[in-house]
């Protein structure tokens, strides 16, 4: 039996993460890789993007606040994640919307669902900002059931409506006891009507569509979900990792805005974790040889700063994608391990592998 320690225990010392200024976007790739595989480096890393992010944006978006609200509970038994990245999107629905209004129905869909996804990981109960955003989200749902979306040509988040559609139905799937409330069975009604008439335009999205079939029942059948995770596995690197490029394969726009060609086999944080977090909620088992090679890869892979590299399938400038790669790579090591529970146990993370 293997076992992987992913934080210091008491007593341990290790080197400082660098500061997130050595390592602009656009060298990530250069970064060298953490002498050991550290949970506390990855969530402190992701609080200073997040943290930062909105100080200097005062906006919110997929790759990195609203991913950290999402995912960082999963590191809170090692560090406790910033309150300050919750209360923003508190304050953007308790006081920037009423006095301004939103920017977007998809900033209005992205706070509804990371507010609730962060309800039901923490108190277990839909807070009342959380409902009154749900509500405002399902008033925004179009006929045909999805939302207007951001489509900047950005995948695999802001690139069509589809993706919108699929992160609500997590959101609503999460919100605890709202999915059985009148407004929560319009949403869902729609979303399924959504998803009949809109194949996903990806193996990604696809792999979105299954995700949301496990907190929403209807949208597909068991073959159906079988059949994704074939597609998934089949699409796993030797390596072990997964390319967010070969996932979007298939997408209407599959190129770079740089015109540089689109890597398909070099495995990232963001696919590696993505697909891992996925297969888990789907039901496969944490010791699936398939699951353990992608447990190594991101054991493996993670950088100095204590996050995972995902280039960026737009362009190489800036590939912030990488902070929600960091996020799924916490995710998916949560999905696959429990913690140490003994009386005095460090705060440590452990992947035992047989």
């Amino acid at each position: 039996m293997l076992c992987i320690l992913l934080a210091a225990g008491p007593g341990a010392t290790a080197a400082p993460a660098p500061a997130e200024s050595e390592f602009p976007p656009g060298l990530l790739a250069a970064e060298p890789l953490a002498f050991y595989p550290s949970v506390e480096r990855a969530a402190r890393y992701l609080d200073r993007a997040a943290l930062r992010w909105q100080e200097e944006k005062k906006c919110g978006t997929c790759h990195t606040n609203f991913a950290h609200l999402v995912s960082r509970q999963s590191a809170a038994g090692v560090v406790p994640p910033p309150p300050e990245v919750r209360r923003f999107f508190e304050d953007m629905v308790a006081k920037r919307w009423p006095e301004k209004g939103p920017r977007w129905d998809a900033e209005v869909v992205c706070a509804a669902v990371t507010l609730a996804w962060n309800d039901r990981e923490t108190s277990g109960a839909l807070h009342p900002l959380t409902r009154g955003a749900l509500d405002r989200m399902v008033s925004l749902q179009r006929e045909d059931g999805g939302w207007t979306w951001l489509v900047c040509g950005w995948p695999p988040m802001e690139s069509d409506d589809h993706y919108g559609v699929t992160f609500a139905a997590l959101g609503l799937g999460a919100a605890p006891g709202y999915a059985s409330t009148e407004n929560g069975v319009k949403a869902l009604d729609g979303i399924r009507r959504y998803l009949r008439a809109h194949p996903a335009p990806s193996l990604h999205h696809e792999v979105m569509v299954l995700w949301a079939s496990t907190r929403v029942e209807g949208i597909l059948g068991a073959d159906e979900k079988s059949g994704i995770l074939e597609k998934l596995f089949a699409a796993q690197n030797p390596d072990g990792g997964w390319a967010v490029a070969r996932l979007l394969d298939g997408w209407k726009d599959h190129r770079r805005q740089d015109d540089e060609p689109q890597d398909l086999l070099s495995s990232d944080g963001y696919a590696t974790g993505f697909s891992i977090v996925v297969a888990r909620a789907a039901g496969v088992a944490a010791d699936d040889p398939r699951i353990r090679k992608g447990l190594r890869w991101l054991t493996g892979n993670q950088r100095r700063s204590g996050r995972w590299f995902t280039r960026s399938p737009t362009r190489d400038s800036m590939h912030y994608i990488s902070n929600a790669g960091t996020a799924f790579a916490l995710m998916a090591i949560q999905a696959c391990r429990k913690p140490a529970s003994a009386p005095g146990a460090p705060a440590a993370v452990r992947i035992e592998r047989s």
